[in-house]
């Protein structure tokens, strides 16, 4: 439907540093949709599409500056909204205009983040972590650049062959 879209609506757009956050846009299209729609300002087209611009616009953003905290040139994008074609292409885009390369997997391994997930997992096994069910738990709002990860600092033997340079996130 986003494709369809050729109005843009201004929405909000929260990032702080390599944080965001979709709270704000969600309540203004649950606060404004309606009457936007009803007043047929807009298409569900045009709501479509500005929401995915904006949110992809925000992820590009802290793409972009992670890249630059980590020296890296080059991005690989995965999940299910790796999919996303518009995604891909804003994202081709900024790794251009920073001299690097966008990869993205095929389309049947972006369904989700199981593979991601189940790898970071290995990664802690393989370091000696050991989380019990009774010690696991999960933070909604966990900020990634505060997590402990010790494969940062003592690379996993069968990674290596990949440049292992510091990145605090």
């Amino acid at each position: 439907l986003a494709k369809k879209g050729d109005q843009f609506v201004e929405l909000p757009y929260a990032v702080k540093g390599m944080d965001v956050s979709f709270s704000g846009i969600l309540s203004y299209i649950e606060a404004t949709a309606a009457q936007m729609l009803e007043t047929n300002e807009y298409t569900p087209a045009d709501l479509c599409f500005s929401l995915q611009e904006t949110v992809f616009a925000m992820l590009v953003e802290i793409t972009e500056r992670a890249m630059a905290h980590c020296d890296k040139k080059d991005v690989l994008i995965v999940g299910g909204v790796g999919c996303n074609e518009r995604l891909q292409e804003m994202m081709r885009i900024m790794c251009s205009e920073r001299g690097g390369r966008l990869f993205a997997t095929d389309e049947r391994y972006c369904i989700d983040n199981g593979a991601m997930i189940a790898y970071t997992g290995l990664l802690a096994f393989a370091h000696g972590m050991i989380t019990t069910m009774e010690e696991s738990t999960f933070t909604q709002r966990y900020r990634t650049d505060e997590v402990y990860a010790v494969w940062r600092e003592k690379p996993f033997p069968v990674l290596n062959h990949i440049e292992n340079k510091e990145c605090p996130i």
